[in-house]
């Protein structure tokens, strides 16, 4: 659909929402969705229920979700639905406490989560297009709908359940304009048994809402302010549609080396207010943020960089990444509790937190020598991407044994995503991102073979925008002055699927060297198939003894850049440019006595790290909304 003046009756059926004069009603009775996002792949299991307390306490009849594809089904036709992923289970859960659910299914979510929500065995098939009719894409939907929707449709309104709402798409109209698609995407989620009211989520822009709007279908808005602006746009457009804000978007991500993104409290409460007050539904991304574990924090790109997506994801919410009650929580409450007169429950106090600490990191063994010894070992002419590997996130370790040349050649990388730390004959001679690769570093020689080695980091795979689904690892080659290397042997790194004997140091053919006898983090480490190298980087970890396990926020003070893991379970990446300083442990990581907490570092690892009794998120900058 497009032009201004266009209007649309929207079916809604035997859903548990109907439109009547322009608004929801709900069981006979004028409703108006209070709704906050909080996803299930961001919050520990064990604390769904806390937090989804909290949402109440807050004043929320509903609660929103997206479902992340990759997720559920990192390897094609092994789908998961255990454990952290019993999406069936959230949707109960907030069910039991009182709330409505509005399912996001997607495919394509966004959520700064990696790759948009798509598998990369998806997005890496040669000539896939996204988000598109395109007929392969169309197909790889279609299987998945058939996983997915037989476990939304005994939960809805209509069976006894909380969804009340499933979202089409996302944000479409900020990506493309295949009306097609679209109306595939509508008629799939029907004959698939969604009978609940669908609906649309935009940008409060014509552009925006030409390109993801379909006839027949609640046409919805995402913003952070201007709400009398959008709704005269979208009741211009849809007369007769409730004005719903889909996503207020009261806090904001964070990228790293960026600031933390803070929204005011007084403005958030202020636009929420100023919904109300256009007699609109609406929904606070985020009402809890959560956190990016493991390594599914996603990226964007301004055009000329790479901008990945830290591990924190408190995006400045009313309910904390912690759990913890903000002054924007207690402000919003107030604002909702005006509008609707009712006082919600209040909430539980915050969460314990460990007292702090300082605990020595103990090496375990050197970066090469992890990384030589793990993964299985693939031969190849040119270096091969990381969907080439099978390998979605994490680490590669390329090596081949090209001749450097009597005084040296300049070395060259295209298509570098994203990061390489270079080695040659196992000394470290740089660190690459992808503009410094494409320019080159000069690397000596003695007119013979050398051992060249680039241990390349998947920072992140793009979630928003025309570059959704680029691939990861060397995409183009590596050079030498203008001659390409090439007999590479690659290993696939994939850090979140590590288990004790990878945490352990204990690859095959590898030893801790004799020389580890200080127990500093400097200490030098040697391997049976390398030259001794110093180097500060490689695998350590540390004892953390508890009573009662609570939450605790970690930091690793001098250590620069690289991954840690608390128990086992890989909590995320770290970075010394911040803006975040501590790392959010949930206590059910935690058990009573000893806990290990295991570092991989890329470049230099500090001596200890520390715990400390709150959550440090950087210098603070004022998110301004635009629309570009």
């Amino acid at each position: 659909m497009s032009g201004a003046t266009a209007t649309a009756s929207v079916a809604t059926g035997a859903s548990a929402l109907s439109i009547v004069d322009g608004g929801f009603v709900r069981d006979g009775r004028p409703h108006r969705i209070l709704s906050g996002s909080m996803h299930y792949f961001r919050v520990h299991p064990a604390q769904w229920r806390d937090r989804l307390e909290r949402l109440v306490a807050l004043g929320l009849n509903t609660v929103d979700t997206y479902v992340a594809w990759n997720f559920h089904e990192r390897r094609r036709g092994e789908p998961d639905w255990s454990d952290w992923r019993d999406l069936e289970r959230f949707i109960a859960l907030a069910g039991e406490l009182g709330l409505d659910v509005i399912v996001r299914p997607g495919p394509y979510i966004c959520a700064e989560w990696d790759n948009g929500g798509f598998p990369a065995w998806l997005s890496g098939v040669p000539g896939m297009r996204l988000r598109s009719s395109h007929p392969a894409y169309l197909d790889a939907v279609d299987r998945w709908f058939d996983e997915l929707l037989p476990r939304l449709v005994p939960l809805q309104a209509a069976h006894g359940g909380p969804i009340v709402a499933v979202q089409l798409e996302n944000e479409y109209g900020s990506y493309g304009d295949d009306a097609d698609y679209l109306a595939w995407l509508h008629e799939r989620l029907v004959a698939g048994g969604i009978t609940e009211l669908i609906y649309t989520a935009d940008g409060p822009t014509e552009l925006m809402q030409d390109g993801g709007s379909v006839p027949g279908v609640l046409a919805t808005a995402t913003f952070g302010s201007r709400a009398a602006q959008a709704a005269a746009m979208l009741r211009e457009r849809r007369d007769g549609e409730p004005f719903v804000c889909a996503e207020l978007w009261n806090g904001w991500f964070d990228h790293w080396g960026d600031p933390h993104h803070v929204r005011t409290p007084a403005g958030a409460a202020g636009v929420v207010a100023d919904i109300l007050a256009e007699g609109g539904s609406l929904s606070l991304y985020m009402a809890h943020g959560g956190t990016n574990f493991g390594l599914r924090s996603g990226a964007n790109h301004d055009g000329a960089r790479l901008q990945p997506t830290q591990t924190s994801y408190d995006s400045h919410a009313p309910v904390a990444e912690n759990g913890a009650i903000t002054e924007k929580f207690r402000l919003i409450r107030e604002v909702l509790a005006d509008a609707t007169g009712q006082v919600p429950p209040e909430a539980s106090p915050t969460p314990p937190v460990l007292p702090a600490a300082t605990l020595p990191l103990r090496p375990i063994a050197g970066l090469l020598e992890v990384v030589r010894g793990a993964g299985r070992e693939v031969r190849s002419a040119m270096p091969p991407s990381f969907e080439e590997l099978g390998l979605d996130a994490g680490l590669a370790l390329y090596r081949a044994e090209p001749i450097v040349p009597r005084g040296g050649a300049l070395l060259t990388v295209r298509g570098l995503r994203d990061r390489a730390v270079v080695f040659v004959d196992g000394a470290r001679v740089a660190v690459l991102d992808a503009e410094q690769a494409a320019a080159g570093v000069r690397i000596g020689g003695e007119g013979r073979a050398v051992v060249l080695e680039l241990l390349v980091e998947n920072q992140g795979r793009i979630n928003y925008g025309p570059l959704l689904g680029e691939g990861k690892g060397i995409l183009g080659g590596v050079q030498l002055d203008r001659r390409l290397v090439q007999r590479w042997s690659t290993r696939a790194l994939p850090l979140d699927e590590w288990g004790e004997r990878e945490l352990a140091g204990e690859p095959q053919g590898f030893r801790r060297s004799d020389a580890i006898q200080d127990g500093s983090a400097a200490s030098v480490l040697t391997s049976e198939r390398s030259p001794e190298t110093v180097d500060r980087s490689g695998l350590a970890s540390a004892t953390l003894t508890v009573d009662d396990p609570a939450d605790a926020f970690l930091a690793l003070p001098g250590s620069v850049k690289g991954f840690v893991w608390v128990n086992g379970l890989l909590l995320g990446r770290y970075w010394e440019i911040g803006p975040q300083l501590t790392y959010y442990v949930p206590a059910p990581l935690l058990r009573a006595g000893e806990n290990t907490i295991t570092v991989l570092e890329l470049e230099r690892l500090g001596d200890a790290v520390e715990l400390r009794e709150q959550a440090e998120l950087g210098p603070e900058q004022e998110y301004i909304e635009t629309f570009d």
